[in-house]
Parts: structure tokens; sequence; C-alpha cells
């Protein structure tokens, strides 16, 4: 069967976005900055920070703001990622969202063959550079026993209460760290779904593409991305009140929306595999089943037009 017509069917302009990062060291007015203009980019967003840091703001802004078509610039690759892995996961993000990548001075172009090529050889190191860090994490571990030495806290061991507040504090800024590194990877689909579907819904559509969220982690991680100012306060609000029976309706808009591109068809098999029961009745979701379901949520404003 064709495949439903997109929500949205105009093309995105092509954009060249530029990064650059500029550690706390560096003059304000970086070089970097001269050579994203020079290979074309239209805005630039700067960060100011060091790159082992896990913190990034403004490239997790950024990354919520690239759309289908966009290509992502940066001078080196250093100035992107802070390892091999977290570059990969970065590019691999983009790539499924349809948006390319450059390195100026790196052979990383993604939207040629070359350049796909470059990332498979990084992809052979990202994996090595994984077993370097966990042979050397195992060495250590031994090496600390054979030295008498017990693993863990000494003050945690003894219930010290600057111990305790000192990790509970590297534990919340480990958290923040995690939440805006991975941010690009569910931030936009929530930004897509909220407040309009419920957060049953949001995490029923995030897990059906790869995530592992509950309800209340995923709310807990909003509530932290919002106070840390990073995503919009308008995402928490109460979502609008609707029949019981309105449950099915908001479900197929939330999958059509998260993928625009599914056939009645696709969306009645994700149902199905949700353990949706269909409407009508029966045991497999029928095309003209989803199909009276969009039209609804097209009636009531769940899909923009």
């Amino acid at each position: 069967m064709a495949k439903r017509q997109a929500i949205n069917t105009s093309p995105a302009p092509k954009r060249l976005i530029g990064y650059a990062r500029v550690s706390t060291d560096d003059q304000v007015h970086d070089a970097q900055m001269d050579e994203l203009r020079a290979a074309g980019c239209e805005r630039i967003f700067q960060e100011h920070g060091s790159g082992a840091s896990r913190a990034r703001p403004v490239l997790t802004r950024l990354l919520g703001e690239l759309a289908d078509g966009d290509v992502l610039v940066v001078v080196r690759l250093d100035r992107l990622a802070r390892s091999v892995s977290h570059l990969l996961q970065v590019i691999e993000d983009l790539e499924e969202r349809g948006v390319h990548f450059r390195s100026i001075r790196d052979p990383i172009d993604t939207s040629t063959p070359q350049g796909m090529f470059s990332l498979q050889v990084l992809g052979a190191v990202a994996q090595l550079e994984r077993a370097l860090i966990a042979e050397r994490t195992k060495a250590g571990i031994k090496a600390a026993k054979a030295r008498g030495k017990l693993p863990g806290n000494p003050g945690l061991r003894e219930r010290r209460p600057e111990a305790i507040k000192a990790v509970s504090q590297a534990r919340e800024k480990l958290y923040l760290d995690e939440l805006i590194a991975s941010a690009q990877t569910w931030l936009p689909l929530v930004r897509q779904l909220r407040p309009q579907h419920s957060w049953d819904n949001v995490v029923r559509v995030l897990n059906r593409r790869g995530h592992d969220w509950t309800v209340e982690r995923l709310r807990r991680a909003v509530h932290r991305m919002v106070r840390e100012k990073l995503a919009e306060k308008e995402l928490l609000a109460r979502s609008p009140r609707r029949a019981p029976e309105d449950h099915l309706m908001k479900l197929v808009a939330a999958i059509a929306i998260a993928d625009p591109d599914l056939s009645l068809r696709d969306i009645g098999a994700q149902l199905d595999q949700m353990g949706e029961r269909p409407a009508r009745g029966g045991k497999k979701w029928q095309p003209s089943s989803v199909r009276d379901l969009l039209d609804e949520a097209y009636r009531f404003g769940l899909i923009p037009r």
C-alpha cells in the first residue's frame, strides 16, 4: 500500500550552520569564526568551555534547531566532541534526522561516500577506545586491591556528612551532564509532542524509537532541563483533557508526528505491537481504522496541517 503523504511536504531549505567551541583560555574572537564564515555558514553558534566537559548547553540548543537538509559545520572534530565515541553518537543522531556533518580540516563530510568511509574508520577507533578504557579500569582496580586499598570512597564508608553531600552534588552534576549530552536524541521529539499529547503517549513513541523511558523519568528529565533554561517551560503544561475514547486518536497522532512518512499499515503494525486493541474490534488494526483516527486528529488540531 502506498505510504501516506508526509504531513509537511515542503522541503526544508539547505543551511550551513557553524559550531565553534572556544576554551576559557582562548581569546573571545577565535579564528574558528573566520573559517566558518568563509565556509559559507549563515549562522554560527559559539560555546565557551573545556573540551572535556559534558555540559554543552549551546551545542544542545543548536542540535535541537537543526532540520532535515541542514549541514552542521565545525573547523576540527575536537571542537564538537570530547571523544571519538561522543563524536559518532552525535553524527549518527544527526544522520537519523537527515542532517549532514562536515569538518573543514578533517576528511569528514557525511554527504559524500569518502566522508562516510572515514566515519566507518572512526567507528573502529571508537571500539578500540572503549576496549582500552575498560582494560585500564580493570588493571587499576586490580593494582589497588594488591596494595590493600578498598574500592570506593572512605568518607562514605565512615558516613561523614561532608562526603555524603559531596557525592550527592557530584551525582546531580553527572545527571545533568548526561541529560545535556543525550538531549539531542530525545528532546526534539518531546518538543514535537508536548503538551498536546500526554506523557504516556510521548514515552510510548520514544520507546518505539529505541529509548527506554518511563513517565516518571522523562518528566523529571524535562523538569530539570526547564529549570536549567535548556528547554521551554511550556513542555510541562497540562495536556488537553479529552474523553477516554480519544486515547487511540492521540496515540495515532503522536506516532504520525514522530514519523510522518509512515503508511497507514505501518502505524497499524505499531499499534498491534503496543498491544492496543482496534477501535472497531478484531485482532489486527486495519488501514481504514487508522485513517479514521488520523482524520479525527486533524479535525481536533492534534496534527499540524
